[in-house]
């Protein structure tokens, strides 16, 4: 499942890239990115619109060039399949960020999840586990979810109109 993904950044990422990573197991961006490459590979190898919207949030939200979210995703890839459970990740968010930023981290779940318009009962639930663990009560993550779905439709509506 997490083969095609790896593979997909093990062609973006040169190796000596991967070796001299500037994410640490320390830094909250490593740790965020690992749940999101977790979220859009629950259902199956990512699709290539995840994988843009994967690469635009973190560019975005992050504030990275496409390189370093390249590195990014490459190592976050690479933690995510060692890891056994998702407290290792949300641990060293909750230890790094700020509530504001703790519900941003939701809110980029939720994006994911809804980045190829479907909704997995699998998808619902690690967001539901990872915002509790990270402290968002189920309030917060209900509306964040509402807000992104509304957003994704309103998204989905002007491509068709597009067309």
């Amino acid at each position: 499942m997490l083969d095609t993904l790896r593979q997909f950044i093990a062609d973006l990422v040169s190796p000596t890239a991967t070796e001299t990573r500037p994410f640490d197991d320390t830094d909250y961006r490593l740790a965020a990115t690992a749940l999101l490459v977790h979220v859009i590979s629950l259902d199956g190898a990512p699709t290539d619109i995840e994988k843009r919207k994967l690469h635009s949030l973190l560019e975005s939200r992050f504030k990275l060039d496409p390189g370093t979210a390249d590195q990014l995703i490459a190592s976050a890839t690479l933690v995510e399949g060692e890891a056994v459970d998702l407290y290792h990740f949300t641990s060293v968010i909750m230890r790094s960020v700020d509530e504001e930023g703790r519900l941003r981290i939701v809110e980029m779940m939720w994006e994911m999840v809804y980045a190829d318009g479907q909704v997995t009962e699998f998808e619902d639930n690690v967001v539901w586990r990872a915002a509790d663990l990270l402290g968002v009560s189920s309030r917060d993550r209900v509306e964040l979810k509402h807000r992104v779905a509304a957003a994704s439709s309103a998204a989905t509506a002007d491509r068709t109109a597009a067309v």
